[in-house]
């Protein structure tokens, strides 16, 4: 059966599919989700008694009956973690407030939700876990409370998110174990009472919860919740902090709210206030923060700078590396962060969920989702080179009930450059609609439009940047190009739904559908120095809008959970379908020949008369895949999966009246491993393979076109948590083989054909450390080994080289502090350096970019509602290469700039 019928039936079946779950959308009922946001608003973090109510109706949760644990056992057998469920009661506030016997904690729900406790001491802490709950303000964001010494005999009260799905609260006593009492709040929610040593004596056992009588009739007197103290209230010193930079569980590695120390494989978010705090205005700006990944072939100038080199192998839009919410992109080549909540990196093979890609991995970006609670954000950045860029961030309920919701993000963005000539313009317009059909039914509606005007730019020639001209430096100002040429106008659409439907407690169904719409106009140059140093001979090409494409894509999951006797399974089955086109017509003409060292423009017109490219091609993917997360014990998992792949190509060329078919079959597996013989720690193996195919263009000298390139990955790791979970930490070693590369035909006579011989091998150790030690101070810190070569290839003198674009040695360190409390309360400031090691400019190693550290640094501002900033990209002006392509296209960083950001929500 052809991909084609394929595609009709399962179009077919998806929509009966959709038709028989409908049904479930007729139940409406209110109901407060867990969103997530980059508002700026504060929680409130000291409370008094006069700012709590008082509460007139308390009753008592009833007593959970847990043995003691002693620290001894929780070492030899891990506290369980928490599955992720997608009944998560989001526990919006934490306040505290002096009582006559010592204090307060109350846990605020959102509308009052119960919550279920376990409850246990170990040593002198009292420790509840919150299972099926998070800290979440209403804009979404996390955070944490901690309250140092609030009472006599107390040393802290911690409240946490201990993993994806567990609030974890701690009362540390000073000379044995509190006196916790725990009662439930309709109007409130959870609130613990903790008595001071003065108003009792610790004790060194199981601490005691109050509990009714079974016989006593509701209607008698319940024991009363501790009155709030009198005029003079004890002084609480309470510091509540997001968890800015560390996100406990990521969707990319496994289509799954699975724990990060879950997962078998190294995946890094970065999450949107690093954005915020680095002022990130592209994906190069916040890949930073990641090991092991570095720019690819482009400078952040040109037009195309979302390509990236991730463990020594490129990625890019073509060979299916960049994603928007799970579901992959093909035209987008610049991405505004205005309406990005986080970016995820998932290293390795990861073909066994997503179908075609390079070994070294995938980039996710997800998007920002409509708020149940009004949020209204405006933000306004100026900077260097004439920067200018407003945008706005609104968001919440269309209806009484808040089972409608909305968000729009926008953003326009004009600026200069470095470079002479180079002006930018980019909007950025992001709407999207969430609609609940009921407690288990969501549909979410969203699109993104993105419109990128400016300037070809293709860097500057290796001799007279990185190796030396006998006839002098060129400016890195210089262009050479033509301003006379059109701009390159690229725009890309996105739009698209995702339906979930929750069967049941255990079983869940999620569809999506996206539809690309990508259209180039655009005029671009080739430049070539000569051998005499000096001329720059120029091709120039023109794509009068004839460059379009149109991709579509459907995902379907089912996601399920279930046991096997003692052994609990998270299952997922699903599949999708990718069909896409492009039409492109290129037509090509000559430009004056131009002086490196004392250009003159405006010296001719070109005649773009000749047609040198037309061609249309067509490409269907049909991928089925099953994955099954075992969890043999609460501290030992393994992740099973495989996917099976159809892929059919076509590529019609009208220049040359030859049409070209090809039909692939793929199989990627990933088996994985994780151990943790202690909580905090996590052990991982894991085996995966990928497949990409290698696309009709190249052609054997006998006119048969290629077999997809294949990668194979072993890699080993370590995930872990330092203080108390205040930082966490991945390393990981691991080894690439990628196979079947297409390499150029050495026969003589037949240099415009290739063979698929070539193999690239990369072997790596990676460390990423984040988190907040201590309250108001967030870091990264990254380093990543990287050994890189090609093993084989039909050039002898390539055999033992490097790819270009891959530094053998990289680091990161940016560090955050935001002053607590005081008269400066609000202020702070930060710096990260970053280190980018040797890398080849071009496969020949002809020429080295050499090494450098790149300082950044900002200081702000940050009140309830508002924020001002400033940020200092390369503080010390340091001349560096972002990246090269070949002998003529090297391209420098940028200098020295400021960036200064104004922004206010409410």
């Amino acid at each position: 059966m052809k991909i084609k019928q394929k595609l009709k039936a399962l179009l077919l079946t998806n929509s009966i599919w959709m038709l028989v779950i409908t049904p479930a959308w007729s139940q409406t009922v209110k109901a407060q989700r867990v969103q997530s946001s980059s508002s700026e608003q504060r929680l409130p973090v000291l409370s008094k008694a006069g700012l709590v109510k008082p509460i007139t109706e308390i009753r008592r949760v009833n007593e959970i009956e847990h043995p003691v644990r002693s620290a001894r056992m929780l070492v030899q057998s891990p506290a369980q973690e928490t599955a992720p469920s997608s009944e998560v009661v989001q526990v919006t506030g934490v306040k505290a407030n002096p009582t006559k016997k010592g204090v307060e904690v109350i846990l605020q729900t959102s509308k009052g939700q119960a919550l279920q406790l376990d409850n246990r001491s170990v040593g002198n802490n009292f420790i509840v876990d919150i299972p099926n709950a998070q800290l979440r303000m209403p804009s979404g964001e996390a955070f944490i409370f901690r309250s140092q010494k609030p009472i006599a005999g107390i040393a802290q009260i911690t409240v946490v998110n201990k993993d994806a799905n567990t609030i974890r609260l701690t009362v540390q006593g000073k000379s044995g174990v509190p006196i916790v009492e725990l009662y439930e709040s309709p109007n409130e929610g959870l609130i613990f009472s903790v008595a001071s040593a003065t108003g009792a004596t610790q004790q060194g056992q199981q601490p005691q919860t109050q509990q009714p009588p079974a016989s006593q009739p509701e209607s008698e007197t319940q024991p009363q919740r501790p009155s709030a103290s009198g005029d003079e209230p004890i002084e609480l010193v309470v510091t509540g902090q997001q968890d800015r930079y560390r996100a406990p569980d990521a969707t990319t590695a496994t289509k799954t709210d699975t724990p990060i120390r879950d997962i078998p494989a190294s995946i890094q978010v970065v999450p949107r206030q690093v954005l915020e705090d680095q002022k990130a205005i592209n994906l190069i700006d916040a890949l930073r923060n990641v090991s092991g990944v570095s720019l690819g072939a482009t400078g952040g100038l040109t037009s195309f700078p979302n390509q990236f080199t991730i463990r020594g192998f490129s990625t890019n839009n073509n060979n299916g590396s960049n994603y928007v919410n799970g579901i992959r992109i093909r035209g987008r080549t610049f991405s505004e962060t205005a309406n990005i909540e986080q970016v995820e990196v998932l290293k390795g093979p990861a073909s066994v969920l997503y179908g075609q890609a390079e070994p070294g991995g995938i980039i996710n970006t997800t998007t920002k989702q409509p708020l149940a609670e009004p949020y209204y954000g405006a933000e306004l950045t100026v900077g260097s080179y004439d920067f200018y860029r407003p945008a706005i961030d609104i968001s919440g309920p269309l209806n009484a009930d808040k089972t409608a919701r909305y968000r729009l993000n926008a953003a326009y963005r004009k600026s200069g450059s470095f470079v002479d000539f180079v002006d930018a313009e980019r909007i950025a317009i992001a709407p999207v609609f969430s609609f609940d059909f009921g407690k288990n039914t969501t549909l979410t509606v969203e699109g993104d439009y993105q419109r990128s005007s400016i300037p070809d730019y293709d860097g500057l020639p290796a001799v007279g940047t990185v190796l030396r001209n006998p006839l002098g430096r060129v400016p890195k100002s210089r262009f050479l190009d033509d301003p006379n040429l059109r701009n390159q106008v690229y725009e890309d659409t996105l739009i698209g739904y995702r339906f979930q439907h929750k069967f049941s407690d255990n079983w869940s169904v999620r569809n999506a559908f996206n539809a690309e719409l990508f259209s180039v106009d655009e005029d671009f140059v080739s430049p070539a120095l000569q051998a005499d140093n000096r001329t720059v001979t120029r091709t120039a090409f023109r794509e009068p809008g004839t460059f379009d494409s149109q991709y579509y894509t459907l995902q379907t999951d089912l996601i399920g959970k279930l046991r096997t006797g003692s052994i609990k399974h998270d299952l997922l089955f699903g599949f999708d379908l990718f069909w896409g086109s492009t039409d492109r017509t290129t037509f090509t003409g000559t430009l004056p020949t131009l002086n490196l060292f004392n250009p003159v423009y405006d010296r001719a017109i070109v005649n773009f008369s000749r047609k040198s490219s037309d061609t249309f091609d067509q490409q269907n993917i049909f991928g089925l895949y099953v994955q099954d997360l075992i969890s043999l014990t609460d501290n030992l998992k393994i992740l099973l999966g495989g996917r099976f792949d159809w892929v059919d190509q076509s590529l019609n060329n009208r220049l040359t009246n030859r049409t070209f078919d090809r039909n692939d079959t793929a199989f990627s597996p990933r088996v994985g491993i994780v151990y943790q013989p202690i909580s905090p720690v996590s052990l991982y193996a894991s085996y995966s393979r990928s497949f990409l195919p290698a696309g009709l263009f190249s052609v054997n000298a006998d006119g048969t076109t290629f077999k997809p390139t294949e990668g194979e990955q072993f890699e080993v790791g370590v995930k872990t948590e330092f203080l108390d979970g205040k930082l966490s930490a991945t390393v990981a070693a691991y080894q690439i083989t990628k196979q079947n590369v297409v390499a150029p035909d050495p026969t003589p006579g037949r240099s415009n054909f290739s063979i698929q011989v070539g193999e690239q091998q990369s072997q790596g150790i990676e460390l990423d450390i984040v988190g907040q030690p201590i309250p108001g101070l967030n870091l990264i810190a990254t380093y990543a080994y990287t050994d890189a070569e090609i093993t084989k290839d039909t050039r002898p003198a390539f055999k033992g080289n490097q790819p270009n674009n891959v530094p053998q040695h990289g680091a990161s360190l940016w560090a955050a502090y935001e002053i607590q409390s005081g008269g400066l309360k609000g202020f702070g400031f930060g710096a990260g350096l970053f280190f980018t090691g040797d890398r080849k400019g071009d496969l020949a190693n002809t020429f080295t970019l050499p090494n450098y550290v790149r300082t950044d640094a900002t200081i702000f501002y940050r009140r309830q509602n508002w924020r001002v900033g400033l940020n200092f990209k390369n503080l010390f002006d340091v001349d560096y290469f972002e990246s090269a392509r070949d002998r003529n296209a090297v391209f420098y960083g940028e200098p020295f700039t400021i960036l200064g950001t104004l922004s206010v929500n409410f």
